[in-house]
């Protein structure tokens, strides 16, 4: 599914998007906003890969909305001012809706939208400006791009399409649109993937009890089936002492 926002200060119009969006099999609406100031809020808690924006809003236009942003979502501008369109597509639109438009005009835009998406790689730890060798991971969240160090990774939890890595010291996790098995192929080699959810930097155990990993006084994770054998052996190579 395709998360995206609509923003048009005009409720009429809003409503119109939101039902269209609605209509599109493969579009989760996450939120409508009538202001650009809205929907920056928005874009602070929430995974977005695309917007669908009105121009001329007051405060602060969209097309001055989608340039403040660092690393924008898919952008598809909906206007009834038919100047816009040459801006428009200066700052990478996918598609420009004239209004009025209707439901054949938005789908045409939608289909539009999601084969970029298809087409376009999500941000990968390969295409980071950091070296395979490096310690820093650059990864896409909200619309930032952060730069994580690979040492302070604790562990990376698997939500869909998407990872939560927690980090050392960091109350909050990061949430990015990225696969497990590509983030493994970045990691060295004391990550270890031991459940279908969850790759754990091995040097930051505190005890592994029957069929889970101890993390902290709150963190347990499950250690899966098909990952029991080469977790085993990784903890035999560095068992002293006497086995019972």
């Amino acid at each position: 599914m395709i998360k995206c926002i609509a923003i048009d200060d005009e409720p009429l119009a809003l409503q119109q998007i939101a039902a269209y969006i609605k209509k599109m099999p493969f579009l989760e609406l996450v939120a409508q906003c009538q202001s650009a100031i809205e929907a920056k809020a928005i874009l602070e808690q929430e995974m977005v890969d695309a917007i669908f924006c009105d121009i001329n809003m007051p405060d602060l236009n969209g097309m001055d909305f989608v340039k403040s942003l660092s690393v924008p979502p898919l952008i598809v501008f909906t206007t009834a001012y038919s100047e816009y369109a040459v801006e428009g597509f200066k700052v990478n639109a996918v598609d420009y809706l004239l209004k009025p438009f209707g439901l054949q005009d938005f789908q045409r835009a939608a289909l539009r939208l999601k084969e970029r998406l298809e087409n376009t790689p999500p941000a990968t730890p390969q295409s980071s400006a950091a070296g395979p060798n490096s310690d820093n991971l650059f990864l896409k969240t909200d619309y930032r791009m952060v730069n994580v160090h690979i040492s302070d990774i604790r562990y990376a939890e698997a939500m869909g399409e998407y990872l939560k890595l927690w980090l050392e010291n960091e109350p909050k996790s990061i949430v990015t649109f990225l696969s497990m098995k590509k983030l493994k192929e970045r990691l060295p080699d004391h990550f270890m993937r031991i459940h279908r959810s969850y790759i754990v930097n091995l040097t930051k155990i505190r005890e592994v009890n029957k069929n889970r990993v101890i993390m902290d006084s709150d963190t347990y994770l499950p250690i899966g089936d098909l990952y029991k054998e080469e977790f085993q052996s990784y903890i035999d190579t560095y068992f002293l002492g006497k086995k019972s």
